[in-house]
């Protein structure tokens, strides 16, 4: 399948790594030119040319910050597609986070993608073309109290997104989400590793934390990548305030 890109400007936030790597990557081999943001540029020039991206720019900025935010847009004002990635909020239930933690996750997931959205969207209204994708996570859908700070987090963003892309489409414009499910990043892996020491007394036994998921495995950061792209392009072109789970069926079961 042909998806249609012609060369489209990307900016895709947390793209040192994970899904957000794996984005560019995807993105890069249908040419787009993918604009990588992150807070350590050395870093994003290292996976850049590790992973043999051709048409790629750096970009470091700390989005937790708004003036940074607003960097970003004053730096690349007519991207065609903003991907939303970058943030990751610690567990833990509502006695276990300091306020200091939880305005401090909010403010570069939740705060982050609202501002990064606001600030794009108005451009792309007058353009009467343009895509956003945020990238959530199933916490939002399965809120639990021990990930209360991200599934409330992750629940606002999902409300946002649909709401929002309800009627961006009236101005040409698409946005919506995917929720990944549990999915075999660093973070991932890390989070496993802690989780074997506590169940087994041994971090190596991690992948067995990941048995029961469906199909026996996480996903693959690079098969989020491939949606992210797919959902992105002309070919999937109807698709606006939807969240979509990709999570092999695992808020059903």
């Amino acid at each position: 399948m042909k998806l249609g890109f012609n060369g489209e400007q990307v900016i895709i936030t947390g793209a040192s790594k994970g899904i957000g790597l794996e984005c560019a990557q995807a993105f890069n081999e249908e040419g787009l030119r993918v604009v990588m943001v992150g807070r350590d540029a050395e870093n994003l020039e290292r996976s850049a040319k590790a992973n043999k991206l051709a048409r790629y720019e750096i970009f470091a900025a700390d989005l937790s910050r708004p003036k940074d935010r607003e960097r970003l847009f004053n730096a690349f004002p007519d991207a065609d597609i903003l991907v939303n990635n970058a943030g990751a909020i610690p567990g833990g239930n509502l006695l276990d986070i300091s306020m200091e933690e939880w305005e401090a996750a909010w403010a570069l997931k939740v705060f982050g993608y609202i501002h990064l959205t606001k600030l794009y969207l108005g451009r792309m209204m007058e353009r009467k073309a343009g895509t956003i994708v945020n990238l959530i996570g199933t916490g939002g859908r399965m809120p639990r109290y021990d990930y209360i700070c991200g599934g409330s987090g992750n629940a606002a963003l999902m409300a946002f997104t649909s709401a929002l892309g309800a009627r961006s489409v009236d101005n040409g414009v698409r946005v919506f989400g995917i929720n990944p499910g549990i999915t075999l990043t660093e973070r991932a892996v890390s989070v496993a590793k802690g989780r074997a020491v506590s169940n087994f007394g041994d971090a190596e036994r991690w992948q067995e934390l990941f048995k029961d998921l469906p199909l026996g495995r996480p996903a693959h950061p690079r098969e989020i990548a491939n949606a992210v792209a797919f959902m992105s392009s002309s070919a999937c072109g109807y698709l606006s305030g939807t969240v979509v789970d990709i999570d092999g069926g695992t808020v059903f079961r």
